[in-house]
């Protein structure tokens, strides 16, 4: 009897698991997802992810924002117990924007018709590394990404000097292949342009000048040969070509400005001026140069809780030391970002701007690579253009007056007659002031030009012995996982400290 009743649970167990299989495909398929990747929606996350890392932290390092604690991480004070905020933006950037953008290119294929699409990944994927090695030195570039796809797990750091020509070999490849002929690009899914190919060439361009007088001080002749490539490519000199990528302002943190989310979450979300959770204010530094110089800017960034209200009287507004160490009886005095423009949640994020196609023609100019146009005047139409872009931020709250604009150019004339590095001096202060709040920029030229003449900070208990760091540090991680690749590159760029200089940052 038992054995009987075995046999027909065993045989109903069979026509169960028969009946279960039969259409397990079907019922376990997400009918809301796609059975291989879409590169447009992919792209779309890359373009996200390529500019929402390393925003806050180095906002204090030049000197624009500071804090009266530790709390803030590296920022203004170099923190030695803060310092692995530092490698953040590695630890990030590969399992993010770099293996989307390789899932992009391989996802798009071979097919002639789509070579727009390539192009543009290519494009976005120079600059997602550019900013990575120009943050670490020596990264893994030519295996990264290839875990999926090649098993490749512990990736070799390349040298930055080999990064820079294969970026530059890229954005020239790429630059040429788009073809405005072509219908097919990434449209809507492309939120810097829609696919809009000229603009695209441009903007790779623009890379490419950047990308060339990054070697200015370790491949002269290089960095001319580059440079007057793009030049003669035509890079970003209009408003409307301006790279950025727009945000609505709600709904998921991917739909809003990061820069503006990170500094209203860590700081200015009471909208006080007293209870500021990480104790943020501007520095004093940025805010006397805007008041000596009389900047119009000064009230479009800036404001003071006063009585509760925010106040953009030019007059009133005040920075705070990076020296402080314990939270100043008049901290709501003290000036934060405004509301309207640095902290609105649905201003688009500027990539790359006219003013710094302009500000980098001076230099070329200056060194007797362009003529395009004076030095002269391609320095005042930065200043120019850096002002007229806090409308494109922030509506009529950032709207800068042509009166306004010339009055400043007027009593901030070029010293045709001065040296090149009087003018390098003239060129980069105003580069730091016209391109914030893009510090990372501001980062790579100050440590190439050695402007603006920042004074470090030497604040207890830093990392760096009171210098301004020179590079960021590679993850813990990198240590343990892939620790033969990680030896390599420290064995030839030197220590993994902060104040080992990359290939391009020579003295």
């Amino acid at each position: 009897m038992k054995k009987n009743i075995y046999c027909v649970l065993i045989i109903f167990g069979i026509i169960t698991i028969q009946s279960c299989t039969k259409n397990f495909d079907k019922f376990n398929t997400d009918p809301n997802s796609s059975p291989k990747p879409v590169p447009g929606y992919i792209f779309t996350k890359a373009e996200y992810d390529g500019v929402s890392g390393m925003l806050n932290l180095l906002l204090g390092t030049m000197q624009y924002t500071t804090s009266f604690n530790d709390v803030a991480g590296f920022g203004s004070k170099y923190i030695l117990a803060q310092s692995q905020a530092s490698a953040g933006e590695f630890s990030s950037a590969y399992p993010n924007q770099i293996n989307e953008l390789v899932e992009v290119i391989k996802g798009v294929g071979t097919d002639p018709t789509q070579s727009n699409l390539v192009a543009e990944a290519r494009i976005w994927r120079a600059y997602c590394f550019s900013r990575l090695t120009d943050l670490y030195g020596d990264i893994p570039y030519s295996q990264a990404g290839q875990g999926y796809n090649s098993a490749i797990y512990k990736p070799v750091y390349d040298p930055q000097k080999d990064i820079y020509a294969d970026l530059l070999k890229e954005l020239d490849q790429a630059a040429i292949s788009l073809d405005a002929g072509k219908s097919t690009t990434f449209g809507d899914a492309d939120l810097i342009y829609s696919g809009n190919t000229v603009k695209w060439k441009k903007f790779a361009y623009s890379l490419m000048l950047r990308l060339a007088m990054r070697m200015t001080k370790v491949d002269l002749a290089g960095a001319q040969t580059w440079a007057t490539k793009a030049i003669a490519g035509g890079v970003i000199l209009d408003d409307a070509d301006i790279a950025k990528v727009p945000y609505v302002g709600s709904g998921q943190d991917i739909n809003i400005n990061p820069l503006a989310n990170n500094l209203w979450n860590s700081d200015y979300i009471a909208q006080d001026g007293a209870t500021n959770t990480e104790g943020g204010k501007y520095q004093d530094v940025f805010i006397n140069y805007l008041k000596t110089n009389k900047d119009p800017r000064l009230g479009v960034i800036s404001i003071v809780y006063n009585n509760g209200v925010a106040d953009t009287t030019f007059a009133i507004q005040k920075g705070m030391s990076a020296g402080l160490n314990t939270k100043p009886a008049d901290f709501v005095t003290y000036s934060e970002p405004n509301p309207k423009t640095i902290l609105l949640l649905n201003s688009p994020r500027l990539i790359f701007t006219a003013a710094e196609s302009y500000f980098l023609l001076a230099e070329a100019a200056s060194r007797g690579w362009y003529s395009g146009s004076s030095a002269s005047a391609a320095y005042e139409n930065g200043i120019s253009a850096s002002m007229r872009q806090w409308a494109i931020i922030g509506g009529n709250a950032g709207a800068i007056t042509d009166n306004q604009i010339n009055t400043y150019i007027a009593h901030h004339k070029f010293n045709t007659a001065g040296t090149l590095d009087q003018n390098m001096q003239q060129i980069y202060t105003q580069f730091w002031v016209g391109i914030f709040p893009d510090a990372e920029e501001v980062f790579a030229t100050y440590r190439r030009t050695g402007y603006p003449a920042l004074v470090p900070n030497n604040y207890v208990g830093n990392a760096t012995g009171g210098k301004i760091f020179r590079r960021m540090l590679y993850p813990i991680s990198e240590q343990n996982l892939n620790a033969a690749s990680y030896a390599a590159a420290i064995s030839r760029q030197g220590p993994d400290d902060f104040l080992t200089r990359i290939w391009w940052d020579k003295q």
